[in-house]
């Protein structure tokens, strides 16, 4: 059976259970189960600690694991990435107490605060820069006012936990991460429950990124309607039984829905439908 591994808890949990179940996968935890087997998809999922997901992986114990790319950078295990999920984005940041002046290019001999110790270490090195990484495993926040560190670096969402501690952000991300599949290497997409896989959760994450929209349109500005909604190939095309007007239907982007339907109704068009799309292959 194909191994795969999936966070154990958290947003990230969440996210990539919700989506995996989306592609056709029994993978629905009733209580703290550490595994589950889909016997119709040939699929044994193991919910591991996200940090050490990278790890399995590499080590060949898990086929397939979904975890966060900074977790995967900051471990340093020889994986290859087969997917991005466009789930459980997140920025890396440094961040100085809000009376401090320092940049992070000004961090040479400061002590910094992190559970991502090997992404700051890189980071210095690129800067050319020495400083004392101090590892910790939560909390970070609060490490500076307990005169642990003078700096800390740590994944920063809506960043009020760090206004509550009396830090501010400065300068630009260390890096963007979001959640995404990965392997030991590429070989494995060979195999058809790897590429199943990869083609399910894809086909859900395009999806979500496009709409469906039908409507009616005289046949004298078919044309101009198709520029509007070109599809991904082209619309389709149909005549209705009232003469002189034609049926289309298209994919759009999810982000342009409400401008297209405004250009659409300018042009006459009516009967405009939008609708979701749950999965696709394109």
């Amino acid at each position: 059976m194909l191994k795969i591994a999936v966070p154990n808890k958290g947003s990230l949990s969440e996210v990539s259970i919700k989506l995996i179940k989306e592609a056709g996968y029994k993978c629905r935890r009733d209580g703290r189960e550490l595994t589950l087997t889909d016997v119709d998809n040939n699929v044994e999922f193991y919910f591991l600690r996200p940090r050490d997901i990278a790890i399995y992986v590499a080590k060949g114990i898990m086929d397939v694991g979904i975890t966060g790319k900074d977790l995967v950078a900051d471990s340093e295990a020889a994986v290859v990435e087969l997917l991005s999920l466009g789930i459980g984005k997140s920025r890396f940041f440094y961040a100085v107490p809000k009376e401090s002046e320092l940049t992070p290019d000004e961090f040479d001999g400061v002590r910094i605060a992190t559970s991502y110790p090997n992404i700051v270490k890189s980071d210095m090195q690129r800067r050319g820069l020495t400083s004392e990484i101090i590892k910790l495993d939560g909390a970070v926040e609060i490490s500076v006012k307990l005169g642990v560190a003078d700096v800390i670096a740590d994944v920063v969402e809506s960043g009020k936990t760090l206004v509550a501690a009396g830090l501010r952000t400065v300068g630009e991300p260390i890096m963007k991460s979001e959640a995404a599949v990965f392997c030991r290497n590429r070989e494995l997409l060979n195999r058809r429950e790897v590429g199943l896989f990869i083609e399910r959760l894809r086909g859900i994450i395009v999806a979500r990124e496009y709409k469906m929209i039908e409507y009616d349109v005289l046949e004298e500005s078919l044309e101009r309607a198709c520029g509007l909604t070109p599809g991904i190939e082209s619309p389709t095309v149909s005549p209705l039984s009232k003469k002189g007007w034609i049926a289309v239907k298209a994919m759009i982007s999810r982000k342009q829905v409400n401008s297209v339907m405004d250009d659409l109704t300018e042009l006459g068009a009516k009967g405009i439908i939008v609708t979701d799309i749950h999965t696709c292959r394109l």
